[in-house]
């Protein structure tokens, strides 16, 4: 048998196993012998099969946001699945706007949606009703918009920007007078420790592997949402103070909100509705960070135009800010100006919110939405608006979420 497979099937060398990516397993392709098959087993190193992430939309369809090919003034009420590929690995949506992104498993980016500032970066201002992939290049690592403008960072830790600069939020140093679109990707400096963004409303923020966090782009005469103590604009990346401790960002409605290495979390920008969860409601701005509360367990924040909220390492989620179209998901429209919990769950994973309502799943895959819903974006199959997360459907196969002013994505892991 040696001699009609050579380094065959009697092979004693184990093959070469691709490791586990995201928790989901890895892969070995080929025959495997016996004893193989027992090393791995016995390392406790036994590849999975890679999981399909198949990606899904719904809600309002009128700018192509929904990525079903189709861009008129069509409600989707229920999660439809876009296409029939299974390499969807994360996603992002403009949650002020009617765009959207992904990143493939292959590292490659797609969008679709509006497209009238260039926000799309396909080099032109024609918007798109069904995903079309940004260049050729397959090294994309994150994504983040909100408003006009986009911003990302490669496997290499270089840092891209696209889309609307007429505040200087695409960080290139240059601003246009009244509107200026930046249509395609291009670098922001020459660094290569990048490796978050969060993109706001005339804003942006990111953070390098040093710790240390960066802000650019329009203040605002009430906010200062830029995060440096003044109110002037910034047209270029600007260190915000000298920490290098600040580990998760999130960027809003003229709000920031990031959490450190400590697990403390902190916000500034408008204090209007109550938005920094500081026990203010005033439109008045903190210009610098300041923390909510003492809490050292805060883990994942998310920003919306109104609402705020974070997930903490004990799986609970909390929210802040207006109430108003049950938003914030405690089953009323009260505005908070400071964090409540919403529910008792402990399972919580990952949210993401447009201006009035939100999407959310928990540890076992479930998918949950809260808030108006008159465009079908909750996904539970009709015109309905809820002031508390009640979940769609009975499948647990839900991994990332995202949301654009009135649509949802998500992509399934299973």
């Amino acid at each position: 048998m040696s001699d009609r497979y050579p380094g065959g099937l009697i092979r004693k060398t184990p093959p070469t196993i691709t490791p586990p990516v995201d928790g989901e397993g890895g892969s070995a392709p080929g025959i495997w012998t016996l004893e193989q098959a027992s090393y791995y087993q016995g390392t406790g190193e036994w590849p999975k099969g890679v999981l399909p992430r198949e990606l899904y939309t719904w809600g309002s369809g009128s700018n192509g946001q929904l990525g079903l090919d189709f861009a008129e003034s069509v409600n989707v009420s229920s999660p439809t699945q876009v296409g029939s590929l299974i390499t969807w690995s994360k996603v992002n949506g403009a949650g002020r706007n009617a765009f959207s992104f992904a990143i493939k498993t292959d590292g490659t980016l797609w969008t679709w949606g509006n497209n009238g500032s260039g926000q799309l970066g396909t080099n032109d201002l024609s918007s798109r009703s069904s995903p079309v992939q940004i260049g050729a290049l397959t090294n994309w690592a994150e994504v983040s918009t909100m408003a006009l403008s986009s911003l990302a960072v490669k496997t290499d830790g270089t840092l891209w920007a696209w889309g609307l600069n007429n505040n200087g939020q695409v960080g290139n140093n240059n601003t246009g007078n009244p509107y200026v679109e930046v249509s395609s990707p291009i670098q922001i400096g020459a660094n290569t420790n990048w490796y978050k963004v969060a993109a706001g409303d005339g804003f942006s923020l990111a953070l390098k592997t040093d710790g240390t966090m960066w802000s650019w782009g329009n203040q605002d005469v009430s906010s200062g949402k830029l995060g440096q103590n003044d109110l002037i604009n910034r047209s270029s990346p600007t260190q915000i103070g000298s920490l290098t401790t600040w580990a998760v960002i999130a960027a809003g409605e003229r709000v920031g909100l990031a959490v450190k290495t400590d697990g403390t979390i902190w916000t500034w920008g408008n204090q209007n509705f109550g938005r920094l969860g500081n026990n203010v409601s005033s439109n008045a701005g903190v210009s610098s960070p300041i923390q909510i509360g003492a809490l050292t367990n805060w883990s994942t924040p998310n920003l919306g135009s109104e609402g705020s909220f974070a997930i903490k390492t004990d799986g609970t989620l909390w929210g802040w800010s207006s109430g108003g179209n049950g938003r914030l998901g405690t089953g009323n429209t009260i505005s908070r100006s400071s964090p409540v919990q919403i529910g008792s769950d402990t399972n919580w994973a990952k949210i993401a919110s447009g201006p009035e309502f939100a999407v959310a799943t928990k540890t076992d895959k479930t998918l949950w939405t809260w808030g108006i819903g008159t465009s079908g974006q909750l996904g539970h199959n009709a015109a309905v608006s809820l002031s508390s997360p009640v979940q769609v459907g009975a499948e647990t196969i839900w991994n990332e979420v995202a949301t654009t002013s009135t649509s949802s994505t998500a992509t399934t892991l299973g």
